[in-house]
Order: C-alpha cells, then structure tokens, then sequence
C-alpha cells in the first residue's frame, strides 16, 4: 500500500457516494481546495483530519496513516501536462509567466510568491455569454536576502 492507493480509493468512493469536495471540505474544516488538494495526495493531513477522512471514505487505520505522510508534491504523471484543463494552465505560465514575474518584480522587488504560505479560491463567475472559472491565488511574497 502507498498514498497513490490511498487516492484512488478516495476518489472511487467519492463517485460512487457522488460526494462534493465542497462538503468534503466543511467536514474537514478546510477550504475546499485545500482539502481537495489533501484528497488527491498533495497535502499533509492532520490525525483529526485523517480520521474525519477515514469515517467519510471508510478508511482504516492504516490507510489514514497514509494521508498524514508527507506526499511528494508536484506529481504530475508527465512534464507537459496532457489533460487539456491542467495543459491550459501549463499555457498560461508559457505565456503570462513573464509577465505575471515582471509585474510581481516591480511591485515587490527581487523575490518569489510562496506557494507554501498560500491560499486558492475557485468560483464560477456568471456570465451572460458563458460562466467564467474565477481563481484567486494569493502567495507570501518572500523576497531574495543578500548575505
């Protein structure tokens, strides 16, 4: 058994119960994406977290372990995204990076955006000529030190 086994089985039970991560996520007292992000084998649960999951997906012992692992982060299965929605956002970066780094870099200085001291926000935006993907990212700004 591995945390990837762990995934699985969450996700299959959550078809077959035709949960939402949004209600996932109020158990667990987290964001929705957080939470989803924890599920799909990306975050580090808590024991308490790992046992909420445990009674939702019908986890043993040994599996809610798992879920308190430290995963390995970044997993995509390849270095080019093939599915179209994740490959879209490989898009962006290819496209905006520059200048989402050159904007970054004027405001704050020289310096990164943490994606560990990090929040995510997903909403649907309506709109009268197709609904809109509304993602909010917002990151530390942790700025390079001379030394």
């Amino acid at each position: 058994m591995n945390r990837n086994d762990v995934t699985e089985k969450i996700i299959g039970i959550k078809v077959a119960k035709g949960l939402k991560w949004e209600d996932i996520a109020a158990k667990v007292k987290q964001s929705k994406e957080w939470t989803t992000a924890l599920c799909l084998g990306q975050m580090t649960a808590t024991a308490e977290q790992a046992k909420t999951l445990g009674r939702i997906f019908g986890l043993t012992p040994e599996e809610q372990k798992w879920l308190q692992v430290v995963p390995y982060k970044g997993s995509l299965p390849t270095a080019v995204p093939t599915d179209p929605l994740i490959y879209r956002w490989y898009e962006i970066v290819n496209v905006y990076g520059t200048t989402i780094k050159e904007l970054i870099h004027e405001e704050f200085g020289d310096g990164i955006m943490s994606a560990i001291d990090f929040s995510m926000d997903i909403t649907r935006e309506p709109d009268p000529k197709g609904d809109r993907v509304n993602v909010v990212l917002s990151g530390k700004f942790l700025p390079y030190k001379t030394y």
